[in-house]
């Protein structure tokens, strides 16, 4: 993928976002992320490629340009790239760049953020991306919650950062801004998450559903569909077995009886 060859922007069809994904990569470089997922997609490279903010604005501006000309928008443009983008300390600048050429040559594109949530820990980009999710430039966060314990969390996430931290702060952020988690269901050296785990990870979303209420806009659930460099540490689980948990989950927020509950989407 171009990403993985130094570009700042990149073209990926979606299924989440429904269609060609225009990404901002900030990390040319090189992958850089506190998590190790087994099922990443994202394969080594070091292309020594520093970040510019004026290079994103150009190839944005032409991607955008291009997309108009042939009538062809944009599904978003989105934040992830090659790691965990607010990692990058030129997130805030880009982030604030991005909305406004979005503004200016596509008004009505969503921008949209892939995060593992561990950005949450940090002040300043809690407070960037509260007032960003609920304010002039609507960012779709879309943050990830791959488990409900910690056991489940050291295999499919692999990251020193503990999990109840970042769940702690996400909790916080539910009640201040719109949000979505995003969730991959898939075996891990051969095993799937058990029932502990889906009732435990089932708890802290029906947290997260009372504490954000109108603000949790929709849980996304996905198997995987990409090779990853560490297959086969990871791979697919069957299609009955990621639909059942989305069910088990749609059941546990409608006995919430809650004004309302997010939205459970699959995507296979």
């Amino acid at each position: 993928m171009d990403r993985e060859r130094g570009s700042i922007l990149y073209f990926a069809r979606s299924r989440r976002s429904g269609g060609i994904s225009l990404g901002v990569n900030l990390f040319p470089d090189g992958k850089k992320c506190q998590f190790d997922c087994p099922y990443c997609e994202i394969f080594p490279f070091d292309t020594g490629e520093p970040f510019s903010l004026a290079r994103m604005e150009t190839n944005l501006r032409r991607a955008l340009l291009r997309a108009k000309r042939d009538k062809q928008a944009p599904a978003d443009i989105c934040f992830s790239g090659c790691g965990e983008p607010t990692l990058s300390p030129f997130f805030p600048e880009a982030l604030l760049l991005a909305a406004r050429i979005r503004d200016e040559d596509a008004p009505g594109v969503p921008l949209r953020l892939i995060t593992n949530g561990a950005g949450l820990l940090d002040p300043a980009i809690f407070a960037l991306l509260r007032d960003c999710s609920g304010g002039g430039i609507a960012l779709d966060a879309w943050i990830k919650v791959d488990s409900g314990a910690s056991e489940w969390a050291g295999k499919i996430n692999a990251s020193a950062i503990k999990r109840e931290l970042i769940a702690e702060k996400l909790s916080e952020f539910a009640a201040l801004a719109p949000f979505k988690t995003q969730t991959m269901i898939c075996a891990i050296d051969g095993s799937s998450p058990e029932d502990a785990e889906r009732l435990a990870w089932e708890s802290f979303l029906l947290d997260l559903a009372r504490a954000g209420g109108a603000n949790y806009r929709e849980a996304q659930i996905y198997g995987k569909s990409r090779p990853a460099p560490l297959d086969p540490r990871a791979s697919t689980l069957p299609d009955d077995f990621v639909l059942g948990r989305a069910k088990a989950l749609r059941d546990a927020l409608a006995s919430l009886r809650l004004p309302q509950i997010p939205k459970v989407s699959v995507f296979l």
